[in-house]
């Protein structure tokens, strides 16, 4: 009972601090004079949404590392399949705008002469199409990888250098001119999304809080998920698997599914990422960034969902700061971070802000009541 109550106050806290954001930066940026102190500059907000949509991807690695023991090393390529769906989307809706003025082809396929455009691009022009490859081309992607990984029974380090060589083949692959993905400058000078010019301060302030929308939806999905009798086998999959498969669950599975539907929640965190930040190249596919990612989880607090997206915020804000004043130091900053919560915070940021919570007040329980004067003296 006391789990579940802490479980429920957490999950009132996230919610209430992402309603919070919903509707202060909003009115910060929008109500409140240029010069005021608390004045939230337009250049802002799609900064902060970025960091919005890095929590709900540090949320879709918590899921299956923290709760289903699946340590992938591959998730920014599901991040970044979401935000090429987003991307193409965005290119059809540039038209005769582009640089070449052609009706049909993006700018960078006129340069490379390609006459027509290619197959897959079909439907792109069409926003629902576009937001239903973002949850289908990652977990589609998922499905097929974790069905035959997890059915040949791959766990540990080895699946994790699996996952990280699937994210450097796509790398590669998208690097080439002639996949029809923009090469090594990828996908970038959008106009507008929906009709509405992406560099207008409404815009901006419409993405950040449909980021933050998602963001809430995701966790509530994945608290609810944790939270069910398939939370439970999760858990008992992670802590001991041979056990579990011996008292008949179908543990690859679970796998298999928890695994889509965290790469669905990549898909869409990477589809919100594109139209704030203004540009996806196959850089993001790159495995560092997979590798950075899970360093948020382990910072803010492995298997506690409001510790992925705490451990996202705080390292990337503090990768802004570093990279702007000490940018050469920032790798040593983050490598030591990880080695410094490793040894001294092994349950993260969140963790230890709650073992310090519990001891403050067992130590409150336990302090005898002060005797009354009268009884001190007999």
């Amino acid at each position: 009972m006391r789990t579940q109550s802490l479980l429920d106050r957490q999950t009132i806290a996230v919610l209430g601090v992402l309603a919070g954001a919903a509707v202060l930066i909003p009115v910060l940026n929008g109500l409140l004079a240029p010069g005021s102190a608390l004045h939230v500059p337009d250049h802002l907000v799609p900064l902060l949404g970025k960091y919005i949509c890095f929590a709900l991807l540090a949320l879709s690695v918590d899921l299956v590392w923290g709760f289903c023991g699946i340590l992938s090393l591959g998730h920014g390529a599901f991040f970044a399949l979401g935000g090429y769906a987003m991307g193409m989307y965005l290119m059809r809706q540039i038209g005769s705008r582009g640089v070449y003025a052609h009706p049909t082809l993006p700018d960078f396929m006129v340069f490379l002469n390609w006459k027509e455009l290619p197959w897959f691009w079909y439907g792109f022009d069409a926003f629902p199409f576009a937001m239903l490859m973002v949850l289908l081309v990652p977990g589609i992607l998922a499905f097929v990888f974790g069905w035959f990984a997890f059915r040949s029974r791959v766990t540990g380090v080895y699946l994790s250098i699996i996952t990280q060589a699937m994210t450097f083949a796509l790398m590669l692959a998208f690097f080439r001119n002639d996949m029809g993905f923009g090469g090594n400058n990828g996908l970038t000078d959008f106009k507008d999304i929906l009709g509405f010019p992406l560099q207008a301060p409404s815009t901006r302030l419409v993405l950040f809080v449909s980021s933050v929308i998602a963001l809430g939806l995701g966790y509530l999905l994945c608290r609810w998920l944790v939270s069910s009798k398939f939370g439970k086998v999760l858990v008992a999959v992670r802590d001991a698997e041979s056990r579990t498969r011996f008292l008949g669950y179908k543990v690859e599975h679970y796998k298999l599914a928890v695994f889509t539907i965290s790469a669905m929640l990549a898909g869409i965190a990477g589809a919100l990422y594109v139209p704030q930040v203004g540009i996806i190249n196959p850089s993001e596919f790159a495995p560092a960034n997979s590798i950075e990612l899970v360093i948020w989880v382990a910072v803010g607090g492995r298997g506690t969902l409001a510790g992925a997206i705490l451990g996202a915020v705080v390292v990337n804000a503090g990768k802004t700061w570093f990279t702007g004043a000490l940018p050469e130091f920032w790798l040593f900053a983050l490598g030591g971070l990880f080695v410094f919560v490793t040894l001294f915070m092994p349950r993260g940021i969140l963790g230890f802000g709650q073992d310090l919570w519990g001891k403050a007040r067992r130590r409150t329980h336990e302090e005898p009541s002060p005797q009354p004067v009268s009884q001190a003296a007999e």
